[in-house]
């Protein structure tokens, strides 16, 4: 295959990995008042990505479907001012679903493909989880009726954030075992 054919055919994946997590975005099991919400597999198409074409392919396409996040759903608390603006959008968007592109980084070290696989999607629901934990912290703290700001931030956030990383980490670690060629750019 030419290099420009296998250029294109990545990016059209992508676009499609970015279409399919946007739609299973907007399937919500669960929804939380101030954002938040258990999706039906929403970040399982950007794992994949990172699996199939690796670290650069999974930030931009976490990148992507970021931005589109955004203009899909953007959700600010009252009056942030611009500096907390900036921190919700790099904690609550850009990172938090760029993060998701770094799954084969953290898979590399097993040599068990599929301990490599659970592991890596483990992780990067870890690292959204905290980029959403923090932004709570520093952010969103002000809606905590009382408590004190990492106790509302973990509890709003581990409400939807735990159980959407279990279940995204299961779906990818089935899917991989149902159909590992998907898991290699060379399929």
């Amino acid at each position: 295959m030419s290099s420009s054919y296998t250029k294109t055919r990545i990016m059209v994946e992508c676009a499609l990995m970015i279409a399919l997590g946007t739609i299973l975005a907007n399937i919500k099991i669960y929804e939380l008042p101030n954002g938040g919400s258990i999706t039906l597999f929403s970040m399982v198409p950007f794992i994949l990505v990172s699996f199939r074409h690796g670290v650069k392919w999974g930030l931009f396409t976490g990148f992507v479907n970021s931005l589109l996040q955004m203009l899909l759903g953007f959700y600010a608390p009252p009056a942030p001012g611009l500096l907390p603006l900036v921190g919700m959008i790099l904690l609550d968007y850009v990172l938090a679903f760029s993060f998701l592109g770094l799954a084969c980084v953290f898979a590399k070290p097993f040599k068990n493909k599929l301990v490599g696989v659970a592991v890596g999607s483990a992780a990067v629901c870890v690292l959204r989880f905290l980029c959403s934990f923090l932004s709570g912290v520093l952010i969103w703290g002000n809606l905590s009726d009382g408590l004190p700001a990492w106790i509302y931030s973990l509890t709003y956030n581990g409400s939807y954030m735990l159980p959407e990383g279990i279940m995204t980490t299961i779906a990818v670690v089935l899917l991989y075992k149902a159909a590992p060629k998907l898991f290699s750019a060379n399929n």
